[in-house]
């Protein structure tokens, strides 16, 4: 049976006793409990949560905050999903991180760039691709970054809260293709 997270959820203290010069903050919202840390730190506290039996990572999602209306630490946030197979509890890691260049363009954005969490959960490797695909977010260290669901020449990245909903014209280049063309 798994128990309920709260604010005194135990991972919390031993994360700030095992990382005291970490800026961390923690927050919980219908009994699940999410811990937000710096890029800089996110490597070294995701093995440390996988020493503490988080076996299993669920879930890479990428989340664009532009337009959000409460004051966010950074534009672009990666959640992960972890869970303890054990003892069935779910804890969620975020971290924020903000564009540097004023517009999406073809080079890569120095300022959207966290660790790639690969070598200690090798099923990260789909999710991050994902994530990198649709909101441009790289992923330091992982061993094969490219695109999963566009092609690799694909101008933008769709999941972003600045790409408009009916695209930049993309479906217009496709040759229209009917029963006689099978």
């Amino acid at each position: 049976m798994s128990r309920t997270p709260t604010l005194d959820h135990p991972n919390f203290a031993a994360v700030r006793s095992a990382f005291p010069q970490a800026s961390l903050s923690g927050t919980e919202f219908r009994g699940q409990s999410t811990l937000i840390v710096r890029p800089g730190d996110l490597h070294a506290l995701m093995a440390f949560l996988k020493g503490r039996g988080y076996d299993f990572l669920s879930d890479v999602a990428g989340v664009d905050y532009l337009g959000y209306p409460a004051e966010m630490p950074g534009r672009f946030a990666v959640v992960y999903n972890l869970v303890n197979t054990s003892t069935e509890d779910r804890f969620f890691v975020k971290v924020f991180i903000n564009p540097t260049l004023p517009t999406e363009g073809i080079e890569p954005d120095p300022g959207l760039v966290v660790d790639s969490v690969t070598d200690l959960w090798p099923g990260a490797e789909w999710n991050e691709r994902e994530v990198f695909d649709m909101f441009g977010i790289r992923f330091q260290g992982h061993p094969d970054l490219r695109r999963i669901l566009t092609w690799e020449a694909y101008p933008a990245h769709p999941l972003r809260k600045d790409y408009p909903v009916r695209g930049r014209g993309e479906r217009e280049q496709y040759r229209i293709v009917d029963r006689s063309d099978a």
